[in-house]
């Protein structure tokens, strides 16, 4: 029985929260565990909505890559 185990090259991630510093934790948070499987942010991107009664919304996109770990 062969076992063989293929390392994840790229994986992105969509985050939202109600506030910036939320979302900066929640972020924070899934770079530590991405980390463990050897992915490093490669690039993000982020957005803010205001909704018709005033009230912020903020969201994210991680693109997480391999590091050139060996």
């Amino acid at each position: 029985m062969n076992i063989s185990f293929d390392l994840i090259e790229d994986k992105v991630e969509c985050f939202e929260a109600d506030s910036i510093n939320k979302l900066e934790e929640i972020i924070q948070a899934q770079i530590e565990v991405n980390k463990s499987i050897l992915l490093s942010v490669h690039s993000v991107s982020h957005q803010m909505h205001v909704t018709e009664d005033g009230r912020r919304f903020y969201s994210a996109v991680v693109h997480f890559k391999r590091t050139n770990k060996a």
